[in-house]
């Protein structure tokens, strides 16, 4: 219940953000026309959903392979360096993510 309440506040804190700075942006096509601001304001909120997805998966990973990774290494600490890897792959997601919006926000 809690988490439902704190992802409901980060969309619409998203929203409340990424709508104006949308708009305020000046928007050109390739061949210096203008485009529509609605194209404008829905590649924003693409590439603000595919951030804050990807980030709350990767924390969502970290958090579950991280605990587990650090309780093994507590029983057998040669395993703490192949959990390592689990970890950063997690994070990879987040990395992917962040690569996926600077290609949307470039389109705008």
């Amino acid at each position: 219940m809690k988490m439902n309440r704190w992802l409901k506040s980060a969309v619409v804190t998203g929203a409340l953000l990424i709508g104006p700075l949308a708009m305020a942006a000046e928007v050109t096509t390739a061949a210096g026309e203008p485009a529509s601001v609605d194209r404008a304001v829905g590649l924003g909120a693409a590439a603000a959903f595919a951030i804050a997805i990807s980030v709350l998966g990767a924390g969502y990973a970290v958090g579950r392979i991280g605990s587990a990774a650090l309780g093994a290494a507590a029983e057998k600490p040669e395993l703490l360096t192949r959990s390592i890897l689990f970890v950063a792959l997690a994070e990879g997601l987040a990395v992917l993510g962040f690569a996926i919006a600077m290609m949307l926000v470039q389109k705008i």
